[in-house]
């Protein structure tokens, strides 16, 4: 999980994509917070507007420019608040916020020419707001807070009554507080990626075995178990497991060792993984040499497909022993369960279709191994039959 040390943003698009997705909602909260406060604000500063010009048609187009900046502001912070945004509409949202208040803050700057060194001050904390307090990507943030410091400087040379040196020095404190923002905006960046790094290493840990990286126990019970095999596929309309156990793996063990032992398992579930859906599907060790395949979206007959391809391609596949003298072959017994959803009476499924898919492994076994066992639930009725 490298990160960008310009940016702040890691390297590899996919876990990037990840970081963002999983700070989606504090960052939506944050977004409609900020635009909220930001709103009320610019509405407010319009008593300093009265104060600098009285009434007049120039107050009313400030007032205008300022309603614009709110209904702009206002109704991204709504959508934030009360809409689930994708990471690109979020992104849009900010920019646009930030676009329509910098445009008109120019606009308010040019019709009050005597206080653009209030106007500097102003836009400082602005571009603060911009760099650290509006979730935004940092190349677009800072381009805004760019874009915008070269236009108000060109306003302050052709429209303030400030001396030379004073518009000098107004553009230096413009450039200082641009690398500050920038800088310390890139430093959150980079610190937020840092624990979400820190986070996805405890939760692999968390929620996958060691030797062989396929979810473990925990995970099935905390997330599977409870239902986030809907989320994978949220519109699967049957569901089946896959129980397999490698044969005779005790007498693996004896003969050649707990570290050969170890290079089949780690074999076995490579074969399995390489054979899943990435994101959909979900293999568990599901005990010392047995393991677990969940397929959600998928029926009887294309969970038989794949423990038949599993099943050969197992027992064909040579493993080379720890002193690489030795090649090593093993089969496996595989139980099969499904289930049609829309016909299933029972509250978890799961549950279910793992107690029967576990009868169904040890059925193969007992059957003379290297062989599938498969089994279709039907509320309380039950159809059996077996593939070799």
């Amino acid at each position: 999980m490298e990160i960008n040390s310009l940016t702040g943003e890691f390297v590899h698009a996919p876990t990037e994509r990840a970081f963002l997705q999983h700070k989606q909602d504090q960052t939506q909260s944050l977004l409609g917070f900020t635009l909220t406060f930001c709103t009320v604000f610019y509405l407010g500063f319009f008593a300093t507007d009265l104060a600098a010009l009285g009434w007049g048609h120039d107050t009313m187009a400030l007032l205008g420019a300022r309603i614009a900046v709110a209904l702009t502001a206002g109704s991204c912070a709504w959508l934030a608040y009360r809409r689930v945004l994708s990471v690109p509409a979020a992104r849009l949202a900010a920019s646009l916020a930030e676009g329509v208040a910098l445009a008109c803050f120019m606009f308010i700057a040019v019709l009050r020419p005597a206080e653009f060194h209030w106007h500097a001050m102003s836009l400082a904390i602005m571009l603060v707001v911009v760099y650290l307090y509006i979730p935004n990507r940092l190349r677009y943030a800072s381009t805004i807070a760019v874009v915008a410091t070269i236009v108000f400087v060109v306003l302050a040379a052709e429209y303030s009554r400030m001396s030379s040196a004073d518009k000098f020095t107004m553009g230096m404190l413009l450039v200082l507080v641009n690398t500050f923002g920038f800088l310390a905006a890139r430093r959150f960046q980079y610190v937020s990626r840092e624990e979400f790094r820190s986070w996805s290493v405890l939760k692999h840990a968390a929620e996958r075995d060691h030797l062989t990286g396929c979810f473990n126990r925990r995970y099935l019970h905390d997330q599977l178990m409870g239902g986030r095999w809907r989320e994978r596929a949220p519109d699967a309309d049957s569901l089946s497991v896959v129980l397999c156990d490698i044969d005779r793996f005790k007498q693996i063990n004896d003969t050649h060792g707990h570290g050969d032992g170890d290079m089949v398992l780690r074999g076995f579930a490579r074969i399995l993984q390489v054979a899943v859906r990435d994101g959909v599907d979900s293999v568990v060790r599901y005990g010392g040499e047995e393991f677990l395949v969940v397929l959600p979206g998928t029926d009887l007959a294309g969970a038989l497909r794949l423990a038949e391809r599993l099943r050969v391609t197992f027992a064909a596949t040579e493993v080379v022993s720890t002193d690489g003298a030795t090649r090593l072959r093993a089969t496996a017994s595989f139980g099969v369960a499904s289930v049609d959803l829309a016909q299933f009476t029972f509250e978890h499924p799961l549950r279910h279709l793992i107690s029967a898919a576990d009868e169904l492994m040890y059925r193969a076994k007992h059957n003379g191994r290297d062989r599938i066992e498969s089994l279709q639930l039907a509320g309380p009725a039950r159809k059996s039959g077996a593939v070799r």
